[in-house]
């Protein structure tokens, strides 16, 4: 390594954010620019650790010490092809990637681990402005063509790497818009849909077709589908999400957290939502429940709405600040998180279990709830959840947003019609090869795997098509992305 003593010489220090008070104005990001010299400094802490655990914590396999060493240097182009030759889309993992890499890293046995995530988007913006992150259409073409469901990141990571081996991709979306959860699911402070956009003109150029506005099994023929296809890569998500069976349910003011976000996206993109069916928090007193990123997200859309308070619940009791004992490095630390959006504002609160709704006239005006503590399981089984008795309590709101994640893909409609078998869970059921039990119709990201994380997404979409051109073409030269292979 360039500087063996980095990671003693300098401490962990990420980009700064915009104050909260200016980014609650705004739905741009929240980061300011990271100078050259400080991307530098972050990179050398990358302590040359003979076992790079960042990799174990890394679904994809990002060569991590590597293109950190290059930053140090300042070779930011080698460390733009050490990232790119395993990452298809850094610039979405660089913004809302949870980061298990840094969970991983040897610096986190005592100390701040590296600033990982944020060096992987200041190499491909780099890479970007100067140019040379640009459109690599393949030299030849196979005559194969691949029909890819979905065009969330597993989807269009699926759809990159079928593109570069030759094949014919054409990627089909019920949405008006491309991108999946990253176009309409995460709001715009925290990745904005320009940077999205970016990426698809140039898999656009790259030759491969995108289809909006198409949804298979309703408006394109499943039949259709199979016929004009060698090949079918499922990556639909998992899209079903968990409702709340409680009184009151069906009050005008209770919605699904992803109605709510996906619709903010597309106010943001000029549509125009009938006043009767928009979901606006300005002024209203607001409940969400569900502490993960997706509450955090509503939160912050909701504080920029002009929310006149929010309520974050949620059922499971408050993490601690610090690691326990029976949570060692480097398993995934089981500690309280704060997103960005709890900087500007809210009340969180935990061991929560929402018990009905009650209003006037079909308007929600109350949550009522009760306190639970969660004990532990005989011989290490799973936790159990009390009511305490006598902690019933209830909360004044106009709105509230389900935010309680998601259970597995939409079985009806297309899924039903093609006959793919399904797992367990929910989830469309594959083999060793990633194909479903129809034959040719392969599955990827949460559609296969349940609600994960975008990482994730991109390595499965990445593996998949590694399956799909062996599959048609005998043989392959797309590399394996997920671990242990």
């Amino acid at each position: 390594m360039g500087n063996p003593t980095g990671f003693m010489d300098s401490g962990r220090q990420p980009p700064e954010r915009r104050s909260a008070s200016e980014r609650k104005g705004d739905y741009r990001e929240f980061y300011q620019p990271w100078g050259e010299a400080e991307a530098r400094e972050q990179g050398s802490r990358c302590m040359d650790c003979a076992v790079p655990f960042c990799h174990m914590g890394c679904p994809l396999g990002n060569v991590i010490p590597e293109f950190n060493h290059q930053v140090y240097l300042g070779d930011w182009k080698g460390a733009l092809a050490t990232l790119q030759s395993t990452n298809n889309f850094p610039e979405f993992t660089g913004r809302v990637c949870p980061a298990p890499c840094e969970a991983s890293c040897v610096l986190s046995i005592n100390a701040d681990p590296v600033t990982i995530e944020y060096i992987e988007k200041e190499i491909v913006e780099r890479g970007y402005e100067n140019g040379w992150v640009k459109a690599e259409p393949p030299a030849k073409r196979t005559g194969k063509k691949v029909a890819v469901v979905g065009s969330g990141p597993s989807g269009l990571a699926a759809a990159q790497q079928l593109n570069r081996a030759g094949h014919l991709v054409t990627v089909i979306e019920r949405a008006g818009y491309i991108g999946g959860l990253l176009a309409l699911g995460i709001p715009e402070f925290k990745l904005e849909k320009s940077v999205v956009q970016r990426r698809v003109d140039l898999m656009t150029q790259e030759g491969i077709t995108f289809l909006t506005d198409t949804n298979v099994g309703v408006d394109y023929p499943v039949e259709q589908l199979l016929s004009e296809f060698d090949a079918v890569c499922l990556a639909c998500g998992s899209t079903q999400a968990r409702e709340l069976d409680v009184p009151g349910r069906e009050l005008e003011g209770v919605h699904l957290a992803m109605e709510y976000l996906s619709q903010q996206n597309r106010v943001l993109s000029g549509e125009q939502i009938p006043d009767d069916e928009r979901i606006e928090a300005e002024g209203k007193r607001v409940v969400i429940l569900g502490g993960g990123d997706t509450g955090a997200d509503c939160l912050g859309t909701a504080l920029r709405q002009g929310a006149e308070v929010v309520h974050q619940l949620e059922l499971l009791a408050e993490p601690p600040v610090d690691r326990p004992a029976n949570n060692p490095w480097p398993q995934w630390p089981m500690v309280l998180r704060s997103s960005p959006a709890h900087e500007e504002g809210g009340i969180r609160d935990y061991g929560v279990l929402t018990k009905s709704f009650s209003g006037k006239d079909g308007k929600l005006e109350k949550l009522h709830a009760v306190r639970v503590e969660w004990k532990e399981g005989a011989n290490g089984g799973r936790p159990s959840m009390e009511e305490i008795s006598g902690s019933e309590f209830e909360i004044e709101a106009e709105l509230t947003l389900l935010a309680m994640g998601f259970l597995h893909p939409e079985h009806d409609g297309m899924l039903a019609q093609i006959g793919v078998d399904l797992d367990g869970r929910g989830n469309i059921a594959i083999d060793s090869s990633r194909m479903s039990s129809v034959p040719g119709v392969f599955a990827a990201g949460d559609a296969a795997r349940g609600q994960s994380l975008v990482v994730w997404a991109i390595s499965e979409g990445r593996e998949t098509a590694r399956a799909i051109d062996l599959y048609l073409m005998g043989e392959t030269s797309l590399p394996h992305s997920l671990p242990n292979h």
